[in-house]
């Protein structure tokens, strides 16, 4: 025997009992013993660290990391004289009889051993280890295939008869591109890695989630197309961790306005997005924008916040529009690689998970896909019906996929004007939404109107011109200040902070929708809140607590929340009792500090006002005043 290879497999047994893999493999080898099934191959999982195997033995940690097959071999081999030695296995005659899996916890931190799903060329040539990164845009159904052979036995008994499962990925970078800043397509082509998932890693993969693997690349010939694909080892879900500060120029601004709790929130919204828009204008609408943002989030029954926008100028809403798939919602087709099964296909829905899904102009889609928007911003999941029949299987089925975005839409005024009739019946301060089915825009958080700004006109046309003649410019010396960059990084440690709803908050919150449900009904259909009414308004004062870096929901954080999703109720239905301004939140141009000023004593009038509404309409509701 080779001196070389018997060194490596004494090394293999030290670093099987030093890290507890030995005892593990006992405990395997009991459960093969005790089963009263017979086996023809005994499947062995064992877990490497190759750092602390390359410690032990340099020569040995460089076979698993470069000739993972090989060095399989080598711990079959151990595991084989451990079976017989110790008499772990009855029924075991020979050591091929033995099927070893190489499980590394980590590779490397070095660029040789990353494979790049982005990168030129794509090495599948080298059945080595390597480690990649990637969002599951595909998955297919789990299948059966048979260990050690190049056929599929029919037999559903048959013992070496295991799952598989054949998914898709795609580079992280892939979504900067779908993001977009340009609705040109054509300059890009995407370009997906076929991962397959045997055995205990079926169903470990979730569609939309970001994963990083280890495994060895391969190609696999099907007809005339071959395909370059991973035969994955080991998968591990990625979380993106949010920065733990914000900007020195933030946290200058927030000292700033720290007089009041409205003004920091309210300078954000004033000076964000300067690069489309020249500050100052569309306030609601920016502070809208962030809140949402804040409030976005990678769990389920989260506080999601949806945004219905009403305008008439779609150029600025179109500007910050990233190209639409041609589907939002998870769809199927047959498995590409022969297998005959179904294959679920993401979306922008699912791709969007932890972001905003862009779905542009409502007016544009049809009543089914409507309907099925409805549902998933109701229930936050999605359900795609796969037809046995049609895909080999005895039965059909139904896949739940959870939905973790905010949806942003809106609706053309003129467009949606020609379609149809207006009616002459409307409240004051309602407007014709008759075009999109009204329980559809219940849905939405808010429902914002975007009116043209006329009191800035000139402003708007100089940075449009000055835009389009050098897109790159920075036209304003807030952009230089506040980067898009420092707006993400601030957003990211914004929507992370935990929040809690205060008392005096929660009894402002409660007594608003309380009295507003008395106030806003009719003899026919009751009530005309929405059933989502005090989660909207609770989900929008913890946003406005987390963009002013608080963590605790004041009745400041309430106040503005009441105030904007009034002003959405207005646009549905028209006012009420309470009588909010259409530019409720921002009544006056923030140009310096008495306007700041001014806005903070009309919010102040507007608690005023919002406290006599509750004590007027709120059945037997009392909340306790400063003047009280």
């Amino acid at each position: 025997m080779d001196p070389e290879i018997q060194k490596m497999r004494e090394v293999a047994l030290v670093y099987l009992d030093r890290s507890g893999g030995l005892q593990k493999f006992v405990h395997d080898c009991k459960k093969y013993n005790d089963s009263k099934q017979s086996y023809a191959v005994y499947r062995f999982i064992i877990s490497i660290n190759p750092s602390d195997i390359a410690e032990l033995d340099a020569t040995l940690g460089n076979y698993i990391l470069h000739n993972p097959l090989q060095a399989a071999q080598i711990f079959q081999s151990v595991c084989f004289i451990a079976i017989k030695t110790l008499s772990l296995i009855e029924q075991l005659q020979t050591e091929a009889q033995i099927s070893i899996l190489l499980k590394p916890t980590h590779l490397p931190p070095l660029p040789s051993y990353v494979l790049s799903l982005s990168a030129y060329p794509f090495n599948y040539t080298s059945q080595r280890f390597y480690m990649s990164e990637g969002i599951v845009i595909t998955m297919g159904t789990v299948t059966k295939y048979t260990q050690g052979a190049r056929f599929l036995c029919t037999e559903e008994t048959c013992p070496f008869s295991e799952d598989k499962q054949i998914v898709e990925m795609i580079d992280v970078k892939v979504l900067n591109a779908l993001k977009g800043y340009s609705s040109d397509k054509s300059h890009f082509r995407i370009q997906a890695l076929t991962v397959f998932l045997r055995d205990e890693l079926a169903n470990k993969m979730t569609i939309g989630n970001h994963y990083r693997i280890i495994g060895i690349p391969a190609c696999v010939q099907n007809g005339l197309q071959a395909t370059a694909c991973i035969e994955v080892n080991s998968v591990q879900l990625c979380k993106t961790k949010g920065p733990s500060f914000v900007s020195d120029n933030f946290k200058y601004l927030l000292s700033l306005t720290s007089s009041s709790y409205w003004r920091f929130p309210a300078v954000l919204a004033n000076i964000f997005a300067s690069q489309v828009v020249p500050p100052g204008t569309y306030n609601t609408l920016k502070l809208a924008i962030l809140l949402s943002l804040v409030q976005t989030c990678e769990k389920e029954n989260g506080d999601y916040l949806d945004l219905l926008v009403v305008t008439s100028d779609t150029l600025v809403i179109d500007s910050i529009r990233h190209p639409p798939s041609s589907e939002i919602f998870p769809s199927v087709s047959k498995d590409k690689h022969g297998t005959g099964s179904a294959s679920i296909h993401a979306c922008s829905t699912v791709l969007a998970k932890g972001g905003i899904c862009y779905i542009g102009d409502l007016s544009s889609y049809k009543k089914d896909k409507l309907e099925l928007l409805q549902s998933v911003l109701e229930s936050r999941t999605t359900t795609v019906f796969i037809p046995g029949k049609k895909y080999g299987e005895e039965a059909d089925q139904q896949v739940t996929i959870s939905v973790q975005t905010n949806f942003w839409s809106f609706v053309d005024v003129d467009s949606s004007s020609k379609k149809h009739i207006q009616k002459d019946n409307f409240l004051i301060g309602q407007m014709d939404m008759s075009l999109i089915p009204a329980n559809l825009v219940d849905v939405f958080g808010l429902l914002i109107y975007n009116e043209f700004p006329f009191y800035q006109p000139s402003s708007l046309v100089h940075h449009i011109l000055k835009k389009a003649i050098n897109p790159e410019a920075m036209l304003y010396k807030v952009s230089k200040q506040f980067r898009t960059q420092d707006y993400e990084e601030f957003i990211l440690f914004a929507k992370n902070l935990h929040v809690e709803l205060s008392s005096e908050a929660e009894n402002l919150i409660q007594g608003y929708y309380l009295a507003s449900r008395r106030v806003r009904r009719d003899s026919i259909h009751g009530s005309t809140l929405s059933a989502s009414a005090l989660k909207i308004l609770i989900s929008l004062s913890k946003a406005h607590t987390k963009l002013s870096l608080r963590q605790t929901v004041l009745k400041e954080d309430a106040l503005i929340a009441i105030l904007l999703f009034e002003s959405s109720l207005t646009l549905k239905h028209g006012t009420s009792a309470l009588c909010v301004a259409p530019n409720s939140v921002f009544p006056f141009d923030l140009s310096d500090e008495n306007s700041l000023q001014q806005r903070d004593i009309y919010l102040m009038q507007c608690h005023h006002q919002l406290l006599k509404f509750v004590a007027a309409y709120g059945p037997g509701i009392h909340i306790s005043t400063n003047e009280e």
